[in-house]
Formats: C-alpha cells, sequence, structure tokens
C-alpha cells in the first residue's frame, strides 16, 4: 500500500494548485485521508483530513479558507485544491491514510507514500 501524491510544482504567491493522490493497495472509503507536509529543516505538520464519508474535514489554522481537501471514493483518490498560495507553504506535500477516524496526529497514520513538492516564490 503506497498512496502517491502528485500536482506539486512552482507556482508564484497568489496562484493556486491542486494535488492529488493516487492510492493503490487499499479502499479508501474505509479510511481517513490527511494530507501533511514538511518543508527543509522542519518537521512534518498537519495540512487537513477528511473522514472516510467526506461528511467532516479538518485543517490547520495557516491554510484555513485558502486549502480544500476532498476525496472522491469512487477514483479512490483525495484531492487538497491550494488556493492563494504563500512562500511559506513551500513543502513536500504527502497523503496518508489512517484507520478508523481523520485526525490530526502524524503518528496515527498507517500508510503513507511518497511526496510531491511544492514551491511557491514571491
Amino acid at each position: 500500500v503506497q498512496p502517491q501524491a502528485s500536482g506539486g510544482g512552482s507556482a508564484p504567491a497568489g496562484d493556486s494548485l491542486r494535488l492529488s493522490c493516487e492510492v493503490t493497495g487499499l479502499t479508501i472509503s474505509n479510511y481517513g485521508m490527511g494530507w501533511f507536509r514538511q518543508a527543509p529543516g522542519k518537521e512534518r505538520e498537519f495540512v487537513a483530513a477528511v473522514t472516510w464519508s467526506g461528511g467532516s474535514t479538518y485543517y490547520t489554522d495557516s491554510v484555513k479558507g485558502r486549502f480544500a481537501i476532498s476525496r472522491d471514493n469512487a477514483k479512490n483518490k483525495p484531492y487538497l485544491q491550494m488556493n492563494s498560495l504563500k512562500p511559506e507553504d513551500t513543502a513536500d506535500y504527502y497523503c496518508a491514510a489512517k484507520t478508523g477516524l481523520a485526525n490530526r496526529s502524524p503518528p496515527d497514520y498507517d500508510y503513507w507514500g511518497q511526496g510531491t513538492l511544492v514551491t511557491v516564490s514571491s
């Protein structure tokens, strides 16, 4: 099982990017899904999470109102729409799957894949 994030790239401040995550080996409809990021020299941090049904979403304060997490269980993919990007959003972004309820804690997530790099220029 390896979620594979994609959609990263370079963008100027104020622009938008949409990340998606290809998940193979499990059916995400049974899992909470989260997006996390890690900037150079910093610890991995929570960005957003969505419950298995998509009915509830959670965001870190710094992205509220700018980012939107969603999921398409039929396509077995979660997404992260990132608007009004800021230079401080620059990081590697990872998606992860968690049995049970989605939450903000990276150690609680069971499956992680490789990230996708987002670079935002000022």
